[in-house]
């Protein structure tokens, strides 16, 4: 299933995207598509079955923003340094355990919502994501095969930072990764059943229309079942729990002098296979 969350600000209600493409309102069968939703294998099948019925009212989609698919988010965890090709490109060491860091929950943003570019900013980079869905409680997973039953699904992010606040003003990377807007999600929350192998999915990403990225999850120095076990041993995961799993190479700070950060008035484009597809315009914070 192709779940989101429609609506203005703060008053999204619970979608469903249909094999047709055609946008239906779930706001009859449950009250928000959010962690308790996914730990829920009964109100789960409800939505299965409506959806297979038919039986789910249409909505118009015209001038109707998406929000992010998930509500009440509890915590997204982001992963460091996950792609070879982005080790690389960074001059970085292969890491021998996942990084890991943190971004609050607050800075996650609509797909299509304005990303703001801080304040005193000159380095905001891009960074496509995929985003892991943790849809049952995780702690201390002995396996990678094991890690994978705790996922629910599958998402776009824009991991948006700021490299000057992340590398150059000491103390951790969370300076540089938590301005306000830095986590567009989105538009799809999709199931994992839609999502066989999520090793082999294309990622690509555009700045005016120039392709920077053009990535592949087979890239992943720690694939996502390693990546979620790993980091069972360290905090538990609970349902709704939202993990960025890093970026392919060709961010603006792997790039060559002058290094092409972003700038107001600037559009970034980004989409993962099968998981729909993100448009942000930058305007200064």
């Amino acid at each position: 299933m192709k779940l989101l969350r429609v609506g203005t600000v703060g008053a999204e209600r619970p979608a469903l995207l249909d094999e047709g493409g055609v946008l239906r309102d779930l706001s009859g069968l449950v009250t928000d598509v959010d962690g308790a939703l996914l730990a829920d294998e009964s109100a789960l099948a409800r939505v299965r079955e409506a959806a297979a019925a038919g039986t789910l009212p249409a909505l118009d989609a015209e001038g109707l923003r998406v929000g992010a698919p998930l509500g009440r988010i509890g915590k997204v965890v982001c992963i460091g340094l996950n792609y070879h090709d982005h080790a690389r490109e960074t001059g970085a060491a292969i890491p021998g355990e996942p990084i890991v860091f943190f971004k609050a929950a607050d800075t996650v943003v609509g797909p299509n919502d304005t990303v703001l570019v801080p304040r005193k900013s000159e380095k905001t980079d891009w960074e496509v994501e995929l985003a892991v869905v943790i849809g049952s409680t995780a702690r201390y997973v002995d396996t990678a095969e094991e890690a994978l039953t705790h996922v629910a699904g599958y998402a776009v992010a824009n991991d948006v930072s700021e490299r000057e606040f992340q590398i150059e003003r000491g103390g951790t990377w969370d300076k540089g990764k938590n301005c306000e807007t830095f986590n567009p999600l989105g538009p799809w929350f999709v199931t994992a059943d839609e999502v066989p192998d999520p090793q082999a999915l294309s990622l690509r990403l555009w700045v005016n229309g120039e392709l920077k990225q053009d990535g592949t999850t087979a890239e992943q120095i720690f694939p996502v079942g390693e990546v979620v076990r790993y980091v069972s041993q360290f905090m538990t995961l609970y349902p709704g729990d939202v993990i960025n799993t890093g970026t392919p190479a060709g961010v603006a700070m792997g790039a060559a002098e002058p290094k092409p950060y972003l700038r107001s008035g600037d559009v970034v484009e980004l989409e993962i296979e099968g998981l729909g597809r993100q448009r942000q315009e930058l305007r200064d914070a």
